[in-house]
């Protein structure tokens, strides 16, 4: 099967692809309703064939699409998983993904996959591999990737740099973009008592390549207080939708997803938070 051409991502709203929705999906495209875009996690179609393959081969004829890798683990000491990039690179030139993102994280130990995106501390060590391992990654696909700030349960003592300006350091000296996850800032703001607003406003919006939203859990921790938990397990919040309101007034229209991994609800539901997200920002046009 020849590549498909590398289409751009439109400043639209985007969705989730998951199993549940195949049908639905190729349905409203054949009836000339598609979403504007959709995203995947490539790790779910590193097989060779099958059905996974057939449907995703059907839905990319009508939207481009997004990869959000879960596996190349760049902050492990050992670097970037080289089997997850092989793997990786061979669907980037089966499907030519619009955009191909990661996360500022680690999974893999010496022996171990972890089945979590693990915090980095925002040390210079830490900065220099990060910068090393996207130059890899970058290399070895041809293209620029984007990274994804994290949602923190907890943060290091002694960092040498402030989240932001570790991210704008990072797309400075390997040529990233972000990721920029508006979620996660709220979820790190509740655990680690920081301001989401001024968070959101020191980001400088040329650097960002995607935006994503989604919702998240609260719940009583062991020591009386209560966590954020990055679940994407429920409709987007309020307080969500009004930092990316916000955001988009400096930044202008840019594309997109809403997320919705776990629970996730049938095909009308998710689509119908993906319209308030194209209502957003078609507000945003001509801002």
């Amino acid at each position: 099967m020849p590549p498909r051409p590398l289409r751009t991502l439109p400043p639209r709203a985007g969705f989730g692809l998951k199993p549940e929705h195949y049908a639905d999906v190729l349905a409203a495209a054949e009836q000339g309703n598609p979403p504007a875009w959709a995203e995947v996690h490539p790790q779910n179609y590193f097989g060779a064939g099958g059905p996974p393959h057939r449907w995703l081969t059907a839905i990319a004829e009508h939207m481009p699409l997004s990869f959000h890798s879960v596996g190349l683990s760049l902050g492990s000491a050992a670097g970037a998983d080289r089997e997850e990039l092989e793997a990786l690179a061979a669907l980037c030139a089966r499907y030519g993904p619009a955009m191909v993102s990661d996360h500022l994280s680690w999974s893999n130990g010496p022996e171990d996959k972890f089945p979590d995106l693990l915090p980095v501390p925002y040390s210079h060590a830490a900065l220099d591999h990060f910068v090393a391992e996207i130059g890899c990654v970058q290399d070895r696909l041809g293209r620029t990737m984007l990274i994804e700030n994290p949602s923190r349960y907890l943060a290091y003592a002694g960092d040498d740099w402030g989240e932001v300006d570790f991210l704008h350091e990072l797309c400075r000296r390997s040529g990233c973009g972000l990721l920029l996850d508006v979620n996660n800032i709220e979820v790190s703001a509740f655990n680690l008592g920081l301001d989401s607003g001024s968070w959101l406003d020191a980001i400088d919006p040329r650097l960002v390549g995607e935006i994503h939203v989604a919702g998240h859990a609260v719940k009583d921790d062991d020591m009386g207080g209560q966590i954020a938990i990055d679940d994407h397990g429920s409709a987007v919040r309020a307080s969500c939708w009004d930092l990316l309101s916000t955001f988009l007034d400096r930044a202008g229209p840019k594309p997109v997803l809403v997320e919705w991994d776990s629970d996730v609800p049938p095909y009308t539901v998710l689509i119908a938070e993906v319209a308030k997200a194209d209502a957003l920002l078609i507000e945003h046009v001509d801002a």
